[in-house]
């Protein structure tokens, strides 16, 4: 059943492909105009299992899963004056995105308040729609923290800026996020000393601080990322659960370079647990990778994070070849949650304006003991993914 759908909405999106507009403008309502906006994502990852068997329904004997990843909708209004708002919500996940209501005092500062995404990751604030990989990195999937709902100021004049946000839970708690549930805050600053056409040298530094809280406000809190492949039902990599967990604090740093056609990106997170009953822990990651645009395009640069363009030739679409480096160590004193090193390698194609397709290629590397005096147990997949994308 699960393939046939995903055959059916891939079919979907190649008949759209070559009709879908960008933002599709609806009307002037109260004084804002309005406009509509989504994104629809299929995916298909063939795992290659050493121990663990990542297939999602290990009962059905496959080796392979096929999803709808998202189906995303959006309506964004501009006005009147110096409001704008959205209200977006995922279908296939049935929760709500970014949904908020900003005022900007001037070109470079505004005020937002609503759900929308935290300011601790260049992955995870760069758009959806322009992951250079199809799983976003371990580090971010790990300890990025996506949307909650709260109020934030943040200022961006163009080489430099930053943002100040508190916070407290999604608007739809039905996923069981790494970096808790609790209150909180986050800060991040961003400083492009060279700026310039197709020229550019990032660097930020973010931190995030809240409760370790699950949806029942109990103390707990739990370290686990998937192997760089977004439908494996397995985590290789897991610190258990802290039932005496206090405070997460998450401090990243990022980098990131464009030299014309070439990005080259890297982020390191360290996130501290600090336990009542028990010793802290801490957990380590980070990643760096290469895009290298075959057609020749380049990076756009807005608040501190790159923008990708559209195809400088519709007819032959972006071209663009990609290669990472990930790797997670979730092992701290008695805890033994394990290490994981990852290359991913793929391709992207930008097809027109509106449709891209994806193919990566991870070779899994991970090792875990159940406790210290366990034998080590090394489990070292390899998985090949797919997408369809149509976004507007």
């Amino acid at each position: 059943m699960k393939i046939r759908h995903t055959l059916l909405a891939t079919a979907v999106l190649a008949s759209l492909a070559g009709t879908a507009n960008a933002e599709i403008t609806i009307d002037m309502i109260g004084g804002s105009e309005v406009s509509f906006e989504g994104l629809v994502q299929a995916d298909a990852n063939w795992y290659d299992s050493d121990v663990k068997n990542l297939n999602a329904d290990a009962a059905d004997g496959a080796d392979a899963d096929f999803q709808m990843r998202r189906a995303e909708l959006i309506l964004k209004g501009k006005g009147p004056g110096m409001w704008s708002w959205v209200l977006g919500y995922d279908a296939r996940s049935d929760k709500f995105l970014d949904a908020n209501v900003q005022y900007k005092f001037n070109a470079e500062t505004s005020v937002t308040v609503g759900q929308y995404k935290q300011p601790n990751s260049l992955e995870e604030l760069s758009s959806t729609k322009n992951n250079d990989f199809i799983s976003k990195a371990m580090t971010t999937n790990l300890q990025g923290m996506s949307r909650r709902f709260g109020a934030k100021v943040e200022t961006d004049h163009g080489n430099w800026g930053g943002t100040a946000s508190y916070f407290g839970n999604e608007l739809t708690n039905n996923e069981s996020p790494s970096l808790g549930t609790g209150d909180g805050f986050g800060l991040r600053g961003f400083f492009a000393p060279i700026k310039g056409d197709g020229q550019l040298l990032h660097f930020g530094l973010s931190y995030i601080d809240l409760e370790a809280r699950d949806s029942s406000d109990n103390p707990t809190a739990r370290l686990r990322v998937r192997p760089d492949a977004d439908l494996a039902s397995q985590r290789l990599i897991d610190s258990g659960t802290f039932s005496d967990a206090d405070r997460l604090k998450t401090t990243g740093f990022e980098a990131a370079y464009v030299s014309g056609p070439v990005k080259i990106q890297a982020e390191h997170m360290t996130t501290k647990v600090s336990r009542d009953l028990n010793p802290d822990f801490t957990a380590d990651s980070w990643y760096v990778y290469g895009v290298y645009n075959l057609t020749g395009e380049t990076w756009g640069y807005k608040g501190g994070v790159f923008t990708t363009g559209l195809p400088d030739d519709p007819s032959k679409g972006m071209w663009q070849l990609a290669v990472r480096y990930d790797t997670a160590d979730l092992n701290d004193g008695a805890v033994t949650g394990g290490k994981e090193s990852n290359w991913t390698v793929g391709v992207n194609w930008y097809a027109r304006s509106n449709f891209k397709l994806s193919a990566n290629y991870v070779m899994v590397e991970s090792e875990k003991r159940a406790n210290l005096a366990a034998p080590l147990i090394k489990d070292n997949p390899n998985i090949f993914e797919m997408r369809a994308q149509l976004f507007w």
